[in-house]
């Protein structure tokens, strides 16, 4: 990466979102220039509305690259950033990408890796992120409303997952695009073990003090559960899909990506609780 490019500011997509508002404040406090990209925010940003893309691109020196899930649209904005001479991607994409049949009812190739491809091929310096499930799940995301009521019915067995902290993404990305030595590199992010649904939930019931359990459902119980809520049952199945990749054993192996990028074992899940329960997550 060239001095010049150190000096330009880097753009992050998702800027809102999970990991890109943790990769935001980890570049600003390191003092480096940043975009904040979404479509609320000052640098407006929208997958569907090609018009915002140069806008945000020109003159930015490296992006972190949260895909737009719904259509393959990576390819063509990574064109358009090789075109605004932006040298270095870092892509959020996701455990299991490169493993065709990972999740059950997604048909291949996946969004994933198409990304994954687009980035490889560009010609620009890249680092891909292959984080599995997300800790903050349980507090900001899809089971964050299951905790809050006291009970999670997920189609998943007693299968167990190496539950990945987000802020280790987002410091594993932040190195990524500041630093030296991790052009070409694929990370595998997960914590340091595997927890059971039922174990996960007992800690967080421990720490917080309020009831939690975990139920075993069929798919077809939770599907049924999630249009009763509003879903659509285009977003249920791609839930379960997901799902199915915890109920078949495939979440549970840790990997060694946050160690191999940053010199330092992974946050481990009582972590997260805790900090959870002070700032106050669970709190109706």
């Amino acid at each position: 990466m060239t001095e010049n490019t150190t000096r330009r500011p880097v753009l992050v997509t998702g800027a809102s979102g999970m990991t890109g508002r943790r990769v935001l404040a980890g570049l600003r406090n390191l003092g480096v220039a940043t975009r904040a990209a979404s479509r609320s925010s000052e640098w407006r940003f929208d997958w569907q509305d090609r018009s915002t893309w140069d806008r945000v691109l020109d003159g930015a020196g490296s992006v972190y690259l949260v895909q737009y899930d719904p259509e393959p649209l990576t390819e063509a904005f990574v064109e358009r950033a090789v075109a605004h001479g932006v040298e270095r991607i870092v892509l959020l994409s996701a455990r299991g990408a490169d493993r065709p049949g990972y999740f059950e009812g997604v048909d291949e190739p996946v969004t994933h890796l198409l990304s994954e491809e687009a980035v490889r091929t560009s010609g620009l310096e890249w680092t891909i992120l292959r984080p599995g499930w997300f800790a903050q799940n349980f507090d900001e995301g899809v089971l964050a409303d299951g905790v809050r009521e006291g009970v999670l019915r997920l189609p998943t067995g007693e299968g167990a997952v190496a539950w990945i902290d987000a802020e280790d993404i987002a410091a594993v990305a932040v190195a990524a695009l500041t630093e030296e030595g991790h052009h070409g590199r694929a990370y595998e992010l997960s914590g340091p073990r595997a927890l059971t649904l039922t174990e996960a939930t007992a800690e967080i019931s421990t720490a917080s003090g309020r009831p939690v359990r975990y139920e075993a459902v069929s798919v077809q119980d939770y599907v049924t559960e999630r249009l009763a809520a509003g879903w659509s049952r285009g977003d249920a199945l791609l839930m379960t899909s997901s799902l199915s990749a915890i109920a078949k054993g495939r979440e549970e192996r840790p990997f060694p990506g946050v160690r191999e990028a940053l010199g330092r074992e992974p946050r481990g899940f009582a972590e997260f609780v805790e900090e959870a329960v002070a700032a106050g997550s669970w709190v109706r």
